[in-house]
């Protein structure tokens, strides 16, 4: 790690430094185990969460999903015990798979407000780790447009099926084609009802007035590729751009995820959302369902066991291939590896 740039990790309006950690794998997950040394955070006053008074001291309480109580537990209750130990404090937390909240008390507030940080700080290092379960997409599944891509498919196994790995097992279910505009870790009924409410707020706050309450007309046009190499291409995409020449799409796309991000309920990956539609990508040979975050940071990558394609040929035959024109008139938050009735992917929420 370059010490001059250390890991930032924002945590309720608060940056902490994340110092370098030596990690061991364990063959069961269940079994990781994380060290929160008395380095990690400061023991000072911190409003970034409520701290009672009680009888008998201070207490503070905290949400988490029932999935993540192991990493505060850690392999043979080792964590719990040393957080208990290094602040003076007692960590209640509920039976595994009941959904509760974990109590911190102690007799000291500094000693409680530096068990709920570490906490805080060991939780989302975890849940960097975990795939993710929705995403924010607009559909662009609409008939016409399947067509379309049904067509766009056909002629490139026609004219390009012997370039190096190109083959029908790349292509996008056509019922599924999307925009993402990010992704989200959402482990509970909890976390998916905030994220829900979060994206009816920004309705409410922004997108009917950027948007001035009509559905936003764009055009399918054009493909591209992820990679540097056009002959090593992992992913192919239709770019997608507003028909009146305006740059409202990328205005909403970018302040939902500012919004989304600012809540805690997402990773900033990028600067701006990058617009796209997925069409070909290297992921579906092994499994038609699959989508992967577009960074590797999070989540388990797949990367190392894709096979490449050639898209040079694709890219110079289909640069300008029409897809057609759609209307976008909400913003979904979609399930991952789900089906809904018309084949796309499951909505636990939209605008």
């Amino acid at each position: 790690m370059d010490i001059l740039r250390p890991t930032l990790i924002r945590i309720g309006g608060r940056v902490y430094r994340k110092n370098p950690i030596q990690e061991q794998a364990y063959q069961h997950e269940e079994e990781e185990d994380f060290c929160a040394g008395p380095g990690d955070c400061a023991d000072e006053p911190c409003d970034a969460f409520v701290v009672e008074e009680t009888e008998r001291g201070f207490q503070c309480r905290v949400e988490v999903p029932s999935l993540l109580y192991k990493y505060i537990i850690g392999k043979k209750g080792e964590t719990k015990k040393r957080l208990e130990t290094e602040t003076r404090t007692s960590i209640s937390i509920p039976k595994p798979g009941v959904e509760g909240e974990i109590v911190i008390t102690g007799q000291h507030r500094s000693g409680v407000i530096s068990a709920r940080t570490r906490i805080d700080v060991l939780l989302d290092s975890f849940r960097k780790k975990q795939p993710f379960t929705h995403f924010l997409s607009f559909a662009l599944n609409q008939p016409a447009i399947q067509e379309k891509f049904l067509q766009f498919r056909e002629e490139v196994l026609e004219k390009c099926s012997k370039d190096h790995g190109v083959s029908s097992s790349l292509f996008q279910n056509p019922a599924k084609l999307h925009l993402t505009l990010g992704t989200l870790v959402l482990l509970n009924e909890q976390e998916i009802q905030k994220a829900c409410d979060l994206l009816q707020r920004c309705k409410e706050d922004f997108v009917d007035q950027i948007a001035g309450g009509k559905p936003l007309t764009v055009e399918v046009a054009g493909v591209e590729y992820m990679n540097d190499d056009p002959a090593m291409t992992d992913v192919l995409y239709a770019k997608v751009h507003m028909k009146d020449g305006s740059d409202r799409l990328q205005v909403i796309a970018d302040q939902l995820v500012e919004r989304f991000v600012a809540s805690g309920l997402m990773l900033k990956e990028w600067d701006r959302v990058k617009l796209h539609a997925t069409v070909m990508n290297t992921v579906f040979r092994k499994d038609p369902s699959a989508e992967e975050r577009n960074n590797t940071m999070t989540g388990k990558s797949s990367f190392k066991e894709r096979e490449s394609f050639n898209g040079r040929n694709i890219l110079k035959l289909f640069e300008n291939f029409y897809f057609g024109e759609v209307q976008l008139d909400s913003v979904r938050l979609s399930q991952r590896f789900s089906s809904d009735a018309s084949g796309y992917y499951a909505t636990s929420g939209q605008l």
